[in-house]
Parts: C-alpha cells; sequence; structure tokens
C-alpha cells in the first residue's frame, strides 16, 4: 500500500484557502490593471485627453478594472477551495 504524502510522515502542505484568495486577488488585480490601462487608454486617446488628464482617467479605469476583476478572481478561487 502506498503512503499518503503528509499524513503521517510530516510532508509539506500546500497553501491555505485563505493564501490562494489572496493569490488570486492579486493575480486579478494585475490582470484588471493591465486591461484597464488599455481599454482606459484608449478611451481617454479617443476623447483627445492629454497630460494629466489622460493619466487621470486612465489611472481611474485601471484601479476600477483591477479592483472588480481581483475582487471575482479572489471569490472564483474561494469557491474552488
Amino acid at each position: 500500500m502506498p503512503a499518503v504524502p503528509g499524513s503521517m510522515y510530516g510532508g509539506q502542505q500546500g497553501p491555505s484557502c485563505f493564501d490562494r484568495m489572496k493569490m488570486g486577488a492579486m493575480i486579478g488585480f494585475c490582470v484588471g490593471m493591465a486591461s484597464g490601462a488599455i481599454f482606459g487608454g484608449f478611451t481617454a486617446l479617443r476623447y483627445g485627453m492629454r497630460g494629466r488628464e489622460l493619466v487621470n482617467s486612465a489611472g481611474k479605469a485601471m484601479l476600477q478594472a483591477g479592483g472588480t476583476f481581483g475582487t471575482f478572481m479572489a471569490i472564483g478561487t474561494g469557491i474552488r477551495c
């Protein structure tokens, strides 16, 4: 009978569910920031924004997209635990 890893022999354990949720939130935030930069930047350029106005508009879109996608990734990861 093969030994079960981590049961009685002190093997390494994987990350906890909360650690997985944190990692999912961080990955989702990064992906959301990237998509927010692309879509927010192009939208601001299309409206003719330049300089500080462009940076503020694109930054706001990046934070909104990052927060939204990070939240949903954390929830999805929590459901899978």
